[in-house]
């Protein structure tokens, strides 16, 4: 049985994990006492023996470039179980031990449960004094992230679900400078919502007369599911950002024969980031609030199938490790960021040479590896490859790990 002091130290983790979520994001986690109840049954339980990985380490040195997925591949044959093995509530801590280059990790072994410490084993947790206090830390790059936010990071930015009526009304720049052909960071570019096709689009405004950020995407792609070919959404190619910076309006003129009319007035952006030179025609959305980018990734509590829908990146065939792909689940699946599901092979059909039949056989698809949920939309999800036996490509399968 633990000692008294040994809970209350695990408490004392559990409140810091807190308080290091993303420095003021972290406000929105408190911790109840029914949760620390959670998170101390967790700390005390680990996982079974059985799940550690044959070579499991009894402690590791943190290096830099380390993430705590890799970490836990050291000690679990299943990495996504790690919350386990680190004593984690998933519900309410959304951050681990904060732990950084140069400390090391200790696999405690005992009453026939592994857990992982950064306390030597024999350490004496007698001595540890707890007490409330206002604790502060540095927020600063050198914590090791839970995977490769690197290979993350530009798709929480740039790729961009939408349905077609949305992607229809978006506004759209018609005019350039000087008839410029294509566009590029530091240009002036003109942009409207109305037109004879979409009269009942909002004009482009200023928010309280200050500037509005955009994004910019060229045509949106269909996205269908491979079996029923039903389109699921349309993924907008990202090519670029610009700033509002006045509104759309009309004012009094004359037309070609001198007779008083209106005329338009586009709004004015600037281009503020180009991935892609930007020309006439491309979209506008509005810059969505940045996405919380902490994950846990964890197995689904419930039966999830589906298919991957396409690869991303321009003519992409085949997803390798550290890739993304879009699925055919999402929000309205109970997908979750942070869910990992196992990618299964294509099933192959060949032919039976030992019947005199030669019938055809469907061979049944096998496990090929690893991805996780990161970018969640109603019918559609962003996901990372995190290992990989053989390329992932449009119509493989997925399903629990």
């Amino acid at each position: 049985m633990p000692s008294k002091t040994h809970l209350l130290s695990t408490l004392a983790v559990a409140a810091t994990f807190a308080c290091l979520s993303t420095g003021a994001a972290a406000q929105n986690y408190p911790i109840t006492s029914g949760q620390r109840t959670t998170a101390q049954q967790v700390a005390q339980a680990g996982v079974a023996l059985s799940e550690l990985a044959p070579n499991a380490p009894d402690q590791y040195t943190i290096r830099s470039g380390d993430t705590l997925w890799a970490i836990s591949g050291l000690f679990l044959k299943s990495p996504w179980r790690w919350p386990e093995l680190w004593g984690m509530n998933l519900n309410d801590i959304q951050n681990p031990h904060r732990i950084f280059p140069g400390q090391v990790l200790y696999l405690d072994k005992t009453g026939g449960r592994a857990r992982l410490t950064t306390r030597a084993p024999g350490a004496d947790l007698d001595t540890v004094k707890v007490s409330p206090r206002v604790r502060g830390e540095s927020l600063a790059d050198s914590a090791i992230p839970t995977v490769s936010m690197a290979h993350i990071a530009p798709f929480l930015q740039e790729p961009l679900i939408v349905d077609e009526a949305t992607f229809a009304l978006a506004p759209r720049i018609v005019a350039t400078q000087e008839n410029r052909v294509l566009l590029s960071r530091g240009d002036r570019a003109y942009a409207r919502s109305l037109s004879a096709d979409a009269p009942q689009a909002t004009p482009l405004a200023l928010e309280n007369g200050r500037s509005k950020a955009y994004r910019v995407f060229r045509e949106a792609v269909p996205l269908k599911d491979p079996t029923t070919q039903e389109i699921l959404g349309f993924e907008a190619q990202y090519v670029g950002a610009a700033d509002l910076l006045s509104n759309e309006t009309q004012r009094d003129g004359v037309d070609a024969d001198g007779k008083a009319a209106k005329e338009i007035v586009p709004a004015s952006l600037d281009i503020t980031r180009a991935k892609q030179e930007l020309r006439v025609g491309d979209r506008l959305l509005p810059e969505p609030e940045r996405e919380f980018t902490n994950y846990v990734p964890h197995a689904p509590k419930t039966q999830l199938q589906g298919q991957v829908v396409s690869v991303y990146g321009n003519a992409v065939r085949y997803a390798a490790q550290n890739q993304v792909v879009a699925i055919n689940r999402g929000r309205q699946h109970g997908l979750e960021r942070g869910h990992v599901l196992a990618l299964q092979r294509g099933s192959d059909l060949v032919v039976d040479g030992t019947d005199s039949g030669r019938p055809n056989m469907r061979l049944p698809g096998e496990r090929n590896g690893l991805m996780m949920v990161f970018r969640i939309f109603d019918r559609v999800s962003y996901a990372l490859v995190l290992q990989i036996e053989d390329g992932v490509q449009v119509g493989d399968r997925f399903g629990n790990p």
